[in-house]
């Protein structure tokens, strides 16, 4: 259960954005993408998904290659996004139903676990909540508990932690070190570094859609400006 990328290029249109990008995320292990705004982090992302075609190089999730075998490779991840993306004329329940539909899971295992889920953030009364009573906060939840009820190999989380409370980004932790306890990858992008440094087995750390520099935090602290070392700030 390994992502490579390899010698990966590309962007929007004309202009390229990421180049030669390459990184290993082996199975059980979570991998903390880093940079300011524009840096790349965002383009790798659409890349990974399949959102974006590269110009170069390859994305390979045990032996699927994206670009010859998009639907094994896409069978094999669970996505959150910054922006929650919900169906407004679904509720919480039938969000969570279509996600068990979607992967094919368990009816009975999956909604144990989603209950599970649902009581660590504090969403197990609001089952027949639409997305429009839901703040911010509370959409980003309800993207993690659906991608977190999957058993995907590899799970991309673009920048988490924005506009989670204090609680949520401790349950969150958790569930992650959970995840890679099971053997999970996890790729996850953010602006600084603290909040994941007890948690990240290796940093990537990118300036102008390239990668200045990787490993483990002490290691690539020294070469990554001092705003992205600082602490996490959270919203309510």
């Amino acid at each position: 259960m390994t992502l490579q990328v390899e010698n990966l290029s590309g962007g929007y249109g004309q202009t390229t954005v990421i180049q030669n990008i390459n990184f290993t995320i082996p199975a059980g292990s979570v991998t903390a993408l880093i940079g300011l705004n524009g840096s790349g982090k965002s383009t790798i992302i659409n890349h990974l998904i399949g959102l974006l075609a590269p110009k170069t190089g390859s994305v390979v999730l045990n032996s699927h290659n994206l670009a010859q075998d998009p639907v094994g490779f896409k069978k094999q991840i669970a996505y959150v996004p910054e922006q929650p993306v919900l169906y407004e004329e679904l509720n919480l329940q039938e969000h969570i139903q279509a996600m068990i539909n979607i992967y094919h899971l368990n009816e009975k295992t999956s909604w144990e676990e989603a209950t599970r889920l649902l009581k660590i953030f504090r969403l197990d009364d609001k089952l027949n909540w639409f997305p429009t009573h839901f703040s911010k906060g509370m959409r980003q939840k309800v993207m993690i508990v659906m991608a977190f009820i999957t058993q995907a190999d590899l799970f991309i989380i673009d920048e988490p932690f924005l506009g989670l409370d204090v609680l949520a980004v401790q349950d969150l932790l958790t569930l992650i070190d959970e995840k890679r306890e099971s053997g999970a990858s996890l790729l996850i992008t953010t602006h600084v570094m603290s909040t994941l440094k007890a948690h990240a087995d290796q940093y990537i750390y990118l300036e102008q859609g390239q990668i200045v520099a990787s490993g483990a935090i002490d290691a690539i602290s020294d070469q990554v400006p001092v705003m992205l070392i600082g602490e996490e700030q959270t919203n309510g």
